[in-house]
């Protein structure tokens, strides 16, 4: 239902429902097993979907009727940790909340990816895929892989802004074990399931190639100068090697790097945090699928009208429904179910009438 005679895809929409959501509303809990026991994995996925499209399918949302499918991660969620775990973070699990980083704190800059693939984390997880793959002989989905100053920040603590000044080569090497730690661990998914990212934005999936969508949530807390030093050079690499390319950028202020995006020679895919300038970054980035976030805070607050309006002005200054998609993630427990299906709706029409002009 994305696209009308076009191949491409017409602007996509998705929603991320989060786990107190899903926990008031459909009774899962997200303790370990949701994310570790494969029978569990299971069943988890396929009642996500079941629930979907009960009250979205219309929209193109969820299964009618799903079939078991060895998903080996939340796909319906938005939530990093695994690697984080890996390297050596503990992580916490709750019934109503997604697994929560405890950050490591550590005082050195330390991050040895051979390690991380001898953790009890990773061997949980690389358990899972064994069972799946034997019950079903094939994996499907992918997990949240987070992203190097977001692992780097979880590992280090805030005293990795201070060593970026005092033990720049360092702060680079640091960056680089996390470059090579999450290389090892997407392409050790991809090799299985086909793809790296639907975990991180479920959009990516109404996109012809699978896209690394690389996670920059931390950005907010660095200069656009520190960017271009550190983690530009990485983002070009990526660009390069992993095609299609992407940058998750859910702060408010992805407009403020779009010079520095502008550098990447095959940027593909931009996850525009809400509040960021959209107009300012189709200037700066003519080519690129920019997905426009909308704020899950705010839409809980807002009217059907509201929500039209604002999802109409940002298509509008998008200005390439070819090359524009609209998603809001995270949305808790108090979205009522016509704010969802406003911003589906909306994004629906606008489809339509695109189409329509088109012909």
């Amino acid at each position: 239902m994305n696209k009308c005679h076009s191949d491409d895809p017409i602007l996509p929409a998705e929603i991320v429902l989060s786990p107190s959501w899903w926990n008031a509303h459909a009774g899962i809990s997200f303790d370990e097993d949701f994310f570790f026991h494969p029978a569990r994995r299971v069943e988890a996925e396929q009642k996500m979907e079941k629930v979907l499209y009960e009250k979205w399918g219309q929209y193109g949302l969820g299964s009618k009727d799903p079939q078991p499918e060895p998903v080996v991660g939340a796909v319906h969620l938005a939530s990093g940790f695994l690697v984080q775990e890996m390297a050596g973070c503990r992580v916490d699990y709750s019934q109503s909340a997604p697994p929560q980083v405890i950050g490591a704190d550590r005082s050195e800059l330390i991050c040895d990816p051979a390690e991380a693939f001898k953790s009890r984390a990773f061997k949980r997880f690389d358990a899972l895929c064994d069972s799946l793959k034997k019950r079903f002989r094939y994996l499907t989905g992918d997990v949240n892989w987070g992203g190097v100053l977001n692992i780097a920040l979880d590992l280090r603590g805030e005293g990795l802004f201070l060593d970026m000044f005092d033990k720049a080569d360092q702060a680079a090497g640091f960056f680089g074990n996390i470059q090579t730690l999450l290389e090892k661990f997407t392409t050790h998914i991809s090799r299985q399931t086909g793809t790296t990212s639907i975990s991180v934005n479920r959009t990516v999936r109404h996109l012809k190639k699978p896209v690394f969508l690389h996670s920059e949530c931390s950005h907010t807390m660095i200069s656009a100068a520190d960017y271009r030093r550190f983690l530009l050079p990485i983002d070009i690499a990526w660009s390069s090697g992993f095609r299609s390319f992407g940058i998750h950028h859910c702060g408010a202020d992805a407009d403020r790097f779009a010079d520095c995006y502008a550098e990447i020679p095959r940027l593909d895919f931009l996850d525009v945090g809400w509040g960021s300038d959209v107009k300012k970054l189709r200037q700066a980035l003519p080519n690129t699928f920019l997905n426009i976030r909308l704020n899950p805070v705010e839409i809980v607050d807002q009217s059907e009208d509201q929500i039209r309006e604002g999802i109409v002005k940002l298509v509008k200054d998008a200005g390439a429904p070819l090359l524009t998609g609209v998603c809001c993630v995270n949305m808790d427990d108090k979205v009522s179910d016509d704010q969802v299906t406003s911003i589906l709706k909306t994004v629906a029409d606008l489809r339509e009438k695109f189409c329509k002009d088109q012909l």
